[in-house]
């Protein structure tokens, strides 16, 4: 804290055409044809539910000189994009094999930035894939690197169609190793007690085998990986020069998240770690964000303060990725960027006002009405944010924009209002530390929060323990959930009213 849907509604051939180019040949490349929605199997271990093989992962590059390869699936603006990212030296993207209908084709990744040692020794690739597509699997006679995640080379795809929604949803947020220049203040190597990032993002693989995955920001925390305990794992993230580097960014989130990715699609939200304040502004830890994990990645070591917001789709269920990483960066109230954030807001109304029928939520790191101290005085985040909704032409968010998802705070907590102001849920406790206690619910409950003021209706707040949430679909709506790291629920279930003018949480 402190310092991811598709586009592509078609599921005809001619549109996968236009977003790679199709090579010859039907051959299967680890899987025939399997029917659109069926679950792939969940592979060897480490990538399945098995026992893992003894020893780290090996780092990034390091003792295999043809290089390193991660691959994901991430939902972004232009669809489901699968992204390579690789430590090898030839210069070339692998291929993608997937099944439309009945037709099984390879489709070469598009080149989207080269190496750029130090900090980025990579090449990045990347193909959209249109919905309806399945069995998707990188084709072993195109992979260069030496070492390839996932090991099995399958890639998760979305499960839904234009008219139906994800059935089970993981969040997480604020999930990286806390290392500062003055030491650790996380043991980046107990996943138990220390730092349990890995830990929850394996339960939630094995447990709540998501159809989709939101992280809502704050993946880089090692200001000084020298300060570390864990470097012998990470070769390439050991000294405070590497800190915003590929072998950092590995370290932090995708060794950890390993099997997750390989369950599910992801969606990204940048936090304020990912922000621009951290000199140098071009190649810093804002522009790793954008060489490898924004919506729309760049290859010249840039970094934006105030990107416009996404619209994300998941069938019925659209996600506003709100960029507030640099939302009132010292926490202190300030609104000074009220008017930025008043027109991304008065975007985000637009682009619900498309598909009244459909269910929106926003996605930020900033909470916009999180409760973070009853006090006195009452402590909220993010006045700015707040203030920004309400100078919006409606003076509030769409009817059916159903529930606000951020971070930041690193605790878990969902308040509720009662009225068309979507409920709040904040998930910022899958790793990251120092952990919040957060408010008692009862002091919070009847409390007037944002403007105009409303009375807070339900508030449930899960303050100094590690986790992650989770919503399931439940008819026309959804059940939230909080779990432990082990994956068990913690707490009670809440189920999210129908209503658009009275939406609130009912917890059992």
């Amino acid at each position: 804290m402190r310092r991811t849907i598709v586009v592509a509604m078609t599921g005809v051939l001619t549109v996968a055409l236009s977003v790679g180019t199709a090579l010859a040949g039907t051959a299967s490349d680890g899987g025939g044809p399997r029917p659109p929605g069926s679950t792939p199997s969940p592979g060897t271990p480490p990538y399945g539910e098995g026992p893992k093989p003894p020893g780290p992962t090996p780092p990034p590059g390091a003792g295999n000189p043809n290089g390193e390869a991660w691959a994901w699936t991430q939902l972004t603006g232009r669809g489901a994009q699968i992204r390579y990212v690789t430590t090898d030296t030839s210069g070339t993207c692998p291929s993608v094999r997937y099944t439309m209908g009945i037709v099984r084709t390879a489709y070469r990744m598009r080149l989207l930035s080269r190496p750029a040692p130090p900090q980025f020794p990579t090449t990045v690739c990347e193909l959209v894939v249109p919905l309806g597509a399945y069995d998707a699997v990188l084709a072993q006679s195109t992979i260069a690197a030496a070492v390839l995640h996932p090991a099995n080379r399958q890639l998760p795809l979305p499960n839904w169609t234009a008219n139906t929604r994800p059935g089970t949803i993981a969040v997480i947020g604020d999930s990286g190793c806390r290392v500062t220049t003055a030491g650790p203040e996380q043991d980046c190597a107990d996943h138990q007690t220390g730092w349990p990032f890995p830990q929850i993002a394996n339960s939630a693989a094995a447990v709540t085998r998501p159809d989709l995955v939101i992280h809502v920001g704050d993946y880089l925390y090692r200001d000084d990986p020298a300060q570390a305990d864990d470097k012998a794992a990470n070769p390439g993230c050991t000294t405070s020069a590497d800190r915003f580097s590929w072998a950092c960014v590995v370290a932090d989130f995708f060794r950890p998240a390993e099997r997750l990715l390989a369950v599910a699609p992801v969606v990204l939200t940048r936090g304020n770690h990912e922000d621009c304040r951290t000199p140098p502004a071009t190649g810093g830890a804002g522009a790793a964000w954008f060489r490898y994990l924004a919506d729309e990645l760049r290859a010249d070591g840039s970094c934006s303060f105030y990107p416009d917001p996404v619209e994300i789709r998941a069938g019925v269920l659209h996600l506003l990725n709100v960029d507030s990483s640099f939302a009132d960066p010292a926490d202190s109230g300030s609104l000074a960027q009220q008017a930025i954030y008043t027109r991304q807001f008065e975007s985000v109304n637009q682009l619900a006002a498309q598909q009244t029928g459909h269910d929106y939520f926003v996605v930020t790191h900033k909470p916009v009405w999180m409760v973070r101290s009853v006090g006195p005085p009452l402590e909220t985040f993010t006045p700015v944010l707040e203030r920004a909704v309400a100078g919006t032409t409606l003076g509030r968010l769409a009817d059916n924009i159903r529930m606000v998802v951020s971070g930041h705070a690193h605790l878990y907590q969902m308040i509720d209002f009662n009225t068309t102001r979507p409920p709040q849920v904040t998930v910022g406790f899958s790793g990251g530390a120092p952990l919040e206690q957060g408010p008692n619910d009862a002091g919070v409950i009847g409390k007037p929060v944002g403007t105009p003021l409303q009375p807070v209706n339900h508030s449930v707040t899960q303050g100094g323990v590690f986790g992650y949430a989770a919503l399931n679909r439940n008819a026309g709506t959804w059940d939230l959930t909080a779990h432990d790291p082990a994956g068990a629920v913690r707490g009670q279930t809440c189920t999210l009213s129908g209503s658009t003018a009275n939406k609130e949480f009912v917890c059992h």
